[in-house]
């Protein structure tokens, strides 16, 4: 169980506090389009993507504690304030806490890939969850995924062309290796440093579907 410490920022929030969905443009002060971390870790992706889109309010959720912590640290060093940070399970906090067609971008990077067989089937990425997610994206809304896990890439690049309403953004290959302009997170640059390769999967929401 994790020790949960309390996080005193202002780029914290606490879902029971939003509505249902929740007004992000108040939240942010601005109409300016939003876009989702799932599974932010220690906050680098999000803060260094944050900088070069300043234009972009940015809500980044993980369900640990300490994760959101070093975070909103990093955004308060770092002076970003088109971040909001939320300790939340990602369905549930979609489904209650975001507008149906809202969301310019969805971002996960790395997430658990549950390597064992009997255990894939609690993997956030399949079929169902990215028919889901489309609902909450805007039409072009852009869908990322990065995984360092082989048999996981190439599940998700497998079955992507497969789910109605997407565009695969780099037809025609299911995947690529390196993603010119997408942040490396800590996490990646590990993993890329024990040899491992990343898989980024990248698609755009149609009016299809």
């Amino acid at each position: 169980m994790q020790r949960i410490i309390p996080i005193e920022s202002p780029f914290f929030l606490v879902p029971a506090e939003l509505g249902s969905p929740a007004d992000w443009a108040t939240v942010f002060g601005n109409n300016n389009p939003v876009a989702l971390e799932i599974g932010c870790g220690i906050g680098d992706f999000i803060a260094k993507t944050a900088i070069d889109n300043p234009g972009t309010n940015f809500i980044a959720i993980d369900y640990y504690n300490k994760g959101c912590l070093k975070t909103c640290s990093r955004l308060e060093r770092h002076g970003i304030t088109n971040v909001r940070v939320v300790r939340a399970e990602a369905r549930l906090f979609i489904a209650e806490r975001i507008p149906k067609g809202s969301l310019a971008a969805v971002y996960i990077n790395c997430p658990d890939p549950w390597p064992k067989k009997r255990h894939r089937k609690r993997r956030l990425v399949n079929p169902q969850f990215v028919r889901f997610i489309r609902e909450y994206l805007t039409p072009g809304g852009e869908f990322h995924f990065a995984t360092d896990f082989d048999d996981y890439g190439e599940d998700v690049a497998a079955f992507m062309p497969q789910i109605p309403g997407y565009a695969n953004m780099l037809a025609p290959d299911l995947f690529r290796h390196e993603l010119e302009g997408y942040h490396l997170s800590k996490y990646m640059q590990k993993f890329m440093a024990e040899g491992k390769r990343i898989y980024f999967i990248h698609y755009r929401t149609t009016m299809e579907g």
